[in-house]
């Protein structure tokens, strides 16, 4: 747990209070989608990060929940799942943890899951620190972050997840040499980002053309939108150092 996080009052469960920013719920969802949620979304979530469960925030086993795996990577905010998805069926031999808090992607997410068919995929409903919270030092290869809410006031750039705070964490879980891969059609989140994680002094860009995409990029729906409305992403990929 984040030393920060001792001084911040406590939820009913125990758990530390953290500022949450942005929508858990859209519109109403479909009854395929509500039973999924219900069926499937417990025997995906991985064992230990709710609180009520594991108060001690001991280390979960990434060995037991992907046996045999050759990695584990970590997607924070999945959105719809496409990245994801594609992600897991070109590897197989990789775990790979989605974090989404917001229910109707985890909806989306679980239908296209079920077509794929990918068994190496576990999900986090929720904030993904408290995913952090449990996770043990150097036991992830690779972080993706993907069009991120870019808070673009001014007075909302403390809400943004690329901060010092969330860096140190990605810091601790990645191996020496493991990535930490940003995808953003915000040129102010891109600078934004450049920013913060040269200030945390824990990782190296190694991205030679920002303009495209890292090999196996299979598209999102937020990158396809962006690219209607004019915009042009970039894809950044930093080595731990």
């Amino acid at each position: 747990m984040n030393a920060v996080d001792d001084e911040k009052p406590r939820r009913a469960d125990g758990a530390p209070w953290r500022n949450f920013y942005g929508r858990r719920h859209g519109k109403a969802l479909r009854p395929r989608q509500r039973s999924l949620l219900e069926t499937r979304l417990d025997a995906l979530a991985p064992p230990g990060v709710d609180w009520a469960e594991n108060p001690e925030r001991a280390p979960i086993d990434l060995a037991a929940l992907f046996p045999g795996a050759r990695d584990v990577w970590l997607e924070i905010g999945f959105g719809g799942g496409e990245h994801l998805i594609a992600t897991a069926v070109a590897h197989p031999d990789v775990g790979i943890i989605g974090c989404e808090p917001f229910v109707n992607g985890v909806a989306m997410f679980l239908a296209a899951l079920e077509t794929a068919g990918a068994g190496n995929v576990r999900v986090h409903a929720g904030d993904a620190r408290f995913l952090f919270d449990v996770l043990p030092d150097a036991c992830l290869g690779r972080v993706y972050l993907l069009y991120p809410d870019p808070w673009p006031k001014n007075r909302h750039v403390d809400r943004r997840f690329v901060n010092a705070q969330n860096l140190a964490e990605i810091a601790r879980l990645l191996r020496p040499g493991g990535e930490f891969r940003l995808a953003t059609d915000i040129p102010a989140y891109v600078a934004h980002s450049l920013k913060r994680v040269t200030e945390s002094g824990a990782f190296e860009r190694v991205d030679v053309d920002p303009a495209t995409p890292w090999e196996g990029w299979p598209g999102t729906r937020y990158e396809a939108k962006a690219l209607r409305e004019g915009r042009r992403p970039a894809y950044r990929r930093f080595i731990r150092r």
